[in-house]
């Protein structure tokens, strides 16, 4: 889904402190100067004001054609509903669930002045040079940290994702970071947080779901359980997509490719996984960096972060520059970590030392 960065609004005392009508204005009739923000494949987004909290909102609606398709209905409710749900900072907040005047249904939310970490990490590669200035490997690790910190708390919260990427990843001009579009969510769990007649569909081997043709996820982020049609997928399947989305923040290079989804499931499934610093030599990714990447993408789920709370815990103990629990450390490379991090220390101690032996010099 393309998204546009667009300047904030500022806020004026006459939107704030006009009388609220008599008559009022309920459901999308409260709604006006309608215009384009993004669209996708089965949903369109339209910037909406709201005359009666006199603010800009996200207003998303299916496309014409789907609006009579039961299994878009359904995803489209559950998005609406598991995103409400999931009340975490790097979620969406949900204002209202309706249908408008036609009685098509339509879902609004906030509207976030950013763009999407796809876009972000296409503008890396491509060099452009007001982006790699703002979005170094640590700006973009954060990214990341945060979204494995909004993914803790769904997992948490009984949710899987299943369409984790770039794309579905929103950066605010304010350092916001937010996990879009919950359509293709699996519930699990006791804690349930969508209507019992909406039905768990898992994705289809073939993503094909509908007769118009229309594909769900993306293939180059799907884990391998949703690339066999796994019915036990849990949530070690978005430790993959995560690990998928640091490869590319590492390398700036796809994970896998094909010239159609038969070739990426093989790759997926059978072909070796290429390991980041080989794919970007160039880059000098650090080698505790990349087994972290590479433990998020083990084939076998068992092999895998059993949590992505795991996968945060090192990703911030790198940060911080600790240790991470799934490399092994040299005794050259301790010497080198203790070196860097106690570096001021060290030159505090030295330039201390030459004090003393300058004011020892100088009384003798």
């Amino acid at each position: 889904m393309i998204r546009v960065e667009e300047e904030a609004k500022s806020l004026h005392p006459q939107e704030t402190d006009d009388i609220l009508p008599t008559a009022w204005k309920s459901g999308s009739l409260k709604y006006d100067e309608l215009k384009p923000l993004a669209e996708g494949g089965t949903a369109k987004i339209h910037v909406a004001f709201d005359k009666n909290l006199r603010r800009d909102v996200a207003y998303k609606t299916l496309h014409t054609d789907l609006r009579d398709s039961d299994i878009e209905t359904k995803r489209f409710l559950r998005e609406a509903r598991v995103t409400a749900n999931i009340q975490h900072p790097g979620t969406l907040p949900v204002y209202e669930l309706g249908r408008d005047r036609e009685g098509q249904l339509f879902f609004t939310m906030k509207k976030v002045d950013g763009q999407d970490l796809r876009q972000i990490l296409l503008d890396l590669k491509h060099e452009v040079p007001e982006v790699v200035d703002k979005f170094p490997l640590p700006r973009l690790l954060d990214i990341l940290i945060q979204v494995c910190q909004t993914m803790a708390y769904a997992h948490e919260m009984g949710v899987i994702h299943r369409d984790l990427k770039p794309a579905n990843i929103i950066v605010g001009k304010f350092g916001e970071v937010c996990v879009l579009d919950w359509g293709l969510a699996k519930i699990k769990g006791a804690k349930a947080l969508v209507s019992k007649d909406i039905p768990e569909d898992p994705i289809p081997s073939d993503l094909k779901l509908t007769p118009t043709g229309r594909h769900y996820g993306t293939p180059m982020y799907m884990s391998p359980e949703i690339a066999t049609g796994d019915p036990l997928l849990d949530h070690r399947s978005d430790v993959f997509s995560l690990g998928v989305i640091l490869f590319e923040m590492l390398t700036l290079n796809s994970f896998v490719d094909g010239e159609d989804i038969i070739e990426i499931k093989q790759k997926i499934l059978e072909k070796p996984y290429p390991l980041p610093r080989e794919v970007t030599p160039d880059r000098n990714i650090p080698r505790d960096l990349q087994a972290i990447c590479m433990k998020a993408l083990q084939r076998r789920k068992t092999k895998r972060y059993r949590t992505v709370a795991g996968l945060l815990d090192d990703l911030q103990n790198f940060r911080h520059g600790e240790e991470v629990s799934v490399y092994w450390y040299s005794g050259w490379e301790k010497l080198t970590r203790w070196n860097h991090r106690n570096a001021y220390l060290l030159l505090s101690l030295f330039w201390a030392a030459v004090g003393a032996g300058a004011v020892a010099l100088f009384l003798t």
